[in-house]
């Protein structure tokens, strides 16, 4: 039979309420950021989930918001908020992010496609302190063809402005290799 201390029940459930009290002063209207479209949680700068993760010491209460927004919204593609949950979470330093981001390759056949597996696979290597894995997803990357351009919703051509995606992160990670991801994603190192 275990018995309780007092003091000891009366510490845990004050830090359970510190805790709490935490997430709710970094998400104060988690209803409303859950009800939230894909668009306006995900991508939009100033809105959804972005914000809170900006605030000091409410990474992890972002991460757990896009966690619980993928959750709450299966019909949404999963792939990108797999993504933005890992990164979160390894600028926290937490090493779940491993496995979420692991969960964003793209499946499809395309140059899009490729250039995204190789920016997972070098921050994944990143992650893990591999710099020959790192080097040659940055190479992989730097080998996949220019997709056409494409067109939006109005008929417009679109053009990326710089190929291949993410390239200048990739050589951000190379050059801080060793360092924080939050430094090295954030782009505090020099270029080699």
């Amino acid at each position: 039979m275990k018995v309780w201390c007092p003091a000891v029940l009366l510490v845990s459930l004050s830090l359970a309420a510190v805790s709490a009290l935490a997430a709710d002063a970094c998400v104060p209207d988690r209803a409303a950021l859950l009800a939230l479209d894909g668009q306006a949680f995900d991508q939009d700068l100033t809105g959804g989930w972005r914000p809170i993760a900006e605030k000091p010491g409410c990474l992890m209460a972002a991460a757990d918001l896009l966690r619980d927004y993928r959750a709450a919204h299966p019909q949404e593609p999963a792939r990108i908020l797999y993504w933005h949950e890992g990164q979160v979470r390894a600028l926290a330093g937490d090493t779940a992010a491993l496995t979420l981001m692991e969960q964003s390759h793209d499946s499809r056949d395309t140059s899009r496609a490729q250039a995204w597996n190789a920016y997972v696979d070098a921050t994944l290597a990143f992650l893990r302190h591999d710099r020959p894995a790192l080097q040659a997803a940055r190479d992989r990357l730097s080998h996949v063809p220019r997709p056409p351009l494409e067109s939006d919703t109005t008929g417009d051509s679109m053009m990326m402005l710089s190929w291949p995606m993410n390239m200048g992160i990739v050589d951000g990670l190379l050059a801080c290799f060793g360092k924080p991801y939050a430094d090295a994603y954030g782009g505090s190192c020099t270029t080699p």
